[in-house]
Order: C-alpha cells, then sequence, then structure tokens
C-alpha cells in the first residue's frame, strides 16, 4: 500500500523531479505530482507525493519544515478531498 502526502509552500519553479528527488532519501517514493492552474498552467505551489506505508511518517518528520529551492516546505498526510456543494 501507499500513502499520499501533502506538500504546500512549494516554489514555484519545483518540478515534480525535484519532489521526487528530496523524498527518495526519505521514503519509497511511488509518484510525485504537481498542482498546476488550470487556465495558466502555473504551479500553485503545492502538490502530492505518494510514499510506501512504511515510509510516510518517517518522510513527514524528515521533511516538514525543511528548505527546499529557498523555501520552508509543509509535508503532512493528505486529507480525503471534501466535495464542495
Amino acid at each position: 500500500m501507499a500513502r499520499t502526502l501533502y506538500v504546500g509552500n512549494l516554489p514555484w519553479s519545483t518540478t515534480e523531479d525535484d519532489l521526487v528527488q528530496a523524498f527518495s532519501q526519505h521514503a519509497q517514493v511511488v509518484s510525485a505530482r504537481i498542482i498546476t492552474d488550470r487556465e495558466t498552467g502555473r504551479s500553485r505551489g503545492f502538490g502530492f507525493v505518494e510514499v510506501g506505508d512504511q515510509d510516510a511518517e518517517q518522510a513527514v518528520e524528515a521533511l516538514n519544515g525543511t528548505n527546499l529551492g529557498g523555501r520552508d516546505i509543509i509535508v503532512n498526510e493528505a486529507r480525503p478531498r471534501q466535495n464542495s456543494y
């Protein structure tokens, strides 16, 4: 199984490869994605990294508050998406 981690406060220039590189030092990375604006295609400053179940807590502890590309990132376990009506 894998768990999804939310990664916030990302610099606009961060790529999915940057996330994989940062997280692979602490966890087995399954996938990474940067969320982009639909109209402009520009990064919205956050993304998600899917890691092995056993590595999730270690990755959060190791990377939350660390510097990535000049900004202190926020890392925590992603919450299920809320439907908005």
